[in-house]
């Protein structure tokens, strides 16, 4: 009875062909268990293991004081682009994991059950597409395609301006939950930013919180303070006019001492990392207008574009007026080509008309 329900699990496929043919041995004739199959498995678990230690210690020594759920997640993701492993000609017996692929996937999918396209598996095409760089090429080039890429990538950095929104109006936020809120999410600086850094420690003894790099490979430090779980004021009344308090001013000296140390290294950071450092600035973000809520928010920010106006290579900015900045500009088809960090801030938290408008057009293009 055995053998025959083992014949019918297999037929059925809720058993595999190894573990049918090493049960096949053990009830016919008593055989030793094949130990090819048992030292492959064991490798395989061993080299698992091995990968998924070394990527978790990765992420720790990248992201200090990460909670569990965090390192759980970052390696869900992992293991999601995972199944998009690719073999890079040039590199025989090496392999690739696309960051961000997964994702891609997953938009891909869902636009095509939205469409009630007339496709067998949704999950399978969406995957054909998103592993096949001809395939993502023909879809970049066709004009629906595009609509397509620009709705999913306005959705996806709304949501994430959502997550930060929502980090920086929590009172019990830390400095670390702002910078993981942040990560991934340039184009909320503005346009002229091209990439990040790997490397924070650029000078000796200091290290950078967000170190983006411009379209002309030069520096732009992006130093990170508390928000809403900010225990003093941002501005104090100084005369009949609103300044800046001390925290903001020593956030401000802190920057430029990372900016001092930057233009001594010049030369060695240069010919090291190839990035310039010689015209490099920063802005500060820190605060948020609700920790004072008996000032109100034009004043403050009036205030910070005052100061910003005496400094050259240092830009003060709250989290909400950044979130705001980058919230328009998510109401243009040219989102994030903009200067965000120059533009004068304030506004309320309502999406702009313009964003509403682009988003509807963009489902029913995509419809």
């Amino acid at each position: 009875m055995r053998l025959l329900q083992d014949s019918l699990d297999y037929v059925e496929g809720r058993i595999l062909k190894p573990e049918f043919e090493e049960r096949y041995r053990l009830f016919q004739d008593g055989q030793q268990r094949d130990d090819i199959l048992r030292d492959y498995m064991s490798m395989i678990l061993w080299a698992g293991s091995r990968f998924v230690t070394g990527k978790a210690k990765e992420f720790l020594e990248d992201h200090p004081g990460s909670s569990a759920g965090d390192l759980l997640d970052h390696m869900w993701s992992l293991g999601q682009d995972a199944l998009f492993l690719e073999a890079p000609a040039d590199r025989p017996g090496r392999y690739t994991i696309p960051r961000g692929r997964a994702e891609t996937a997953l938009w891909i999918e869902r636009v095509i059950r939205r469409e009630r396209v007339d496709v067998d598996d949704a999950a399978v095409e969406a995957h054909r597409i998103a592993a096949s760089p001809e395939a993502l090429a023909l879809l970049a080039a066709d004009s629906d395609g595009q609509m397509v890429f620009r709705a999913a990538e306005l959705q996806r950095r709304a949501a994430g301006l959502d997550r930060l929104r929502a980090v920086a109006e929590d009172r019990t936020a830390t400095e670390h939950d702002l910078q993981a809120a942040l990560e991934g999410q340039r184009w909320i600086f503005g346009g002229r930013f091209v990439g990040e850094s790997a490397q924070r420690r650029l000078v000796p003894g200091d290290e950078i919180d967000i170190p983006l790099i411009r379209g002309d490979g030069s520096l732009h430090v992006v130093e990170l303070k508390r928000a809403m779980s900010l225990r003093n004021p941002l501005v104090k009344r100084h005369r009949g006019a609103w300044v800046p308090a001390a925290d903001v001013h020593d956030a401000v000296d802190q920057a430029i001492n990372y900016l001092v140390g930057l233009d001594e290294n010049r030369q060695k950071i240069q010919r090291e990392l190839g990035i310039e450092t010689r015209r490099a600035s920063a802005v500060v973000l820190i605060g948020h207008p609700a920790v004072q809520p008996d000032v109100p928010e034009q004043d403050i920010n009036e205030a910070l574009r005052t100061f910003n106006s005496h400094m050259s290579r240092v830009e003060v900015l709250t989290y909400k007026e950044l979130i705001d900045n980058a919230e328009r500009s998510l109401g243009s088809p040219e989102a994030g080509s903009s200067d965000i960090s120059s533009h004068a801030g304030g506004g309320d938290r309502r999406p702009s008309t313009d964003r509403r408008v682009l988003l509807m057009g963009l489902d029913r293009r995509e419809t």
